[in-house]
């Protein structure tokens, strides 16, 4: 059995024109799971700087199963890209155009 927390499972969700990915991992040590994720446009390529505004759960947030963390994950997307996040946004992808 592959190792959840080396190899997360990429989910994405469409959402006003952006696109959410998350991918939930067991925290080490524990029997719980934490995420990881990031807003970008439609075919933006991650791995290049400024394309995607990333975020992950704060450090002592976990999460009782998979489902719960990439609920929670999508829910931080959503504040993201409707700009209620108190963090985040994504103007720097607005206004960059990428």
């Amino acid at each position: 059995m592959p190792d959840e927390a080396a190899t997360p499972s990429w989910q994405q969700v469409d959402y006003e024109g952006f696109e959410i990915h998350v991918a939930p991992s067991l925290k080490d040590g524990t029997a719980r799971y934490t995420y990881i994720g990031y807003v970008c446009h439609p075919g933006a390529n991650p791995k290049l700087p400024g394309h995607t505004v990333p975020f992950h759960a704060d450090g002592e947030e976990s999460f009782k199963t998979a489902d719960d963390a990439s609920d929670e994950a999508v829910h931080i997307g959503k504040s993201i890209v409707e700009g209620t996040h108190p963090d985040l946004s994504v103007l720097s992808l607005v206004t960059s155009g990428v």
